[in-house]
């Protein structure tokens, strides 16, 4: 979108099997969009080639600090809307680990100049399990990353390899948070819970925070009394092959209100029904 509003060349580069939404999303602009076959991972060491190759700038491979320097506003943001104060507890996705780190430095700096009083923040951390190596490294105590092959509905934040693994692990540990995977039934029943508790839309990164918060809550890891942030960082009009066949389907009636009665008769009678099964 800014290429084109600055009249830039721009060439993108996109794992093949990318959602529908998200490759719409860029076509509209009338970019140069390249389908690679293969994962983030490869996609990237593809693109750091073609940068040393043609001397191009990639906005997260050289110029990377913008990018992720960047996420800190995430950091300032939250800051600011909880009325100049830290909260005390925040829950968000790691891909490449460099959006978790980028929150916490985003806090510290505003600590630094004086518009925020300096507090322990305790920072979570939520994975997919088909693609969990910082995840798995926390569980297993280790201070390194071991690479795996993606395998989840979460593609967005599925970095076998990520290049801030070992940092979000520091930032996590010494702020006495956890790091956490779910499975991608749980993504979905996250975008889910979202969606009919808050009326929001989230794609699969979202689903996976959601879930993970859930699996902290009943763990006991995060206290009812303490203000807790979750960082929701996609739309799920992105992703919605993720929910597809989970979600319900529309009544198709007659233009008579007869029809429409008896349709909601029987929408009503199968809400009750599954809320039977829910307290059984």
């Amino acid at each position: 979108a800014i290429a084109a509003k600055a009249g830039l060349d721009c060439c993108v580069f996109i794992p093949s099997d990318l959602e529908a939404g998200k490759i719409l999303g860029t076509l509209i602009y009338n970019p140069i969009l390249m389908a690679v076959k293969g994962n983030y991972d490869q996609v990237n060491r593809l693109c750091s080639e073609v940068a040393n190759t043609h001397g191009w700038g990639f906005v997260n491979i050289n110029l990377r600090p913008y990018y992720s320097e960047g996420s800190k506003t995430l950091g300032y943001e939250v800051a600011e809307q909880l009325g100049w104060k830290l909260p005390d507890h925040v829950v968000a996705p790691i891909a490449s680990g460099s959006l978790y780190t980028k929150i916490y430095k985003g806090f510290q700096e505003f600590v630094k100049v004086g518009l925020v009083e300096d507090k322990a923040v305790r920072f979570s951390g939520a994975q997919a399990e088909g693609c969990s190596p910082v995840a798995q490294a926390f569980a297993e105590g280790r201070d390194f990353i071991t690479p795996v092959k993606p395998n989840t509905i979460a593609k967005s934040i599925a970095i076998g390899n990520p290049a801030d693994g070992v940092y979000a692990l520091e930032v996590a540990r010494k702020t006495n948070g956890h790091i956490e995977s779910v499975n991608d039934a749980e993504v979905i029943e996250g975008m889910k819970l979202l969606a009919e508790t808050e009326g929001i839309f989230t794609e699969t990164a979202g689903g996976t925070t959601i879930a993970v918060l859930k699996k902290l809550v009943e763990a006991g890891k995060i206290d009812p009394d303490e203000t807790t942030v979750v960082y929701i960082t996609g739309n799920g009009l992105k992703t919605q092959e993720a929910v597809q066949g989970y979600v319900g389907e529309p009544l198709t009636i007659d233009a008579k209100l007869e029809s429409f009665e008896n349709a909601l008769e029987r929408a009503r009678t199968l809400d009750r029904l599954e809320w039977q099964e829910v307290l059984v």
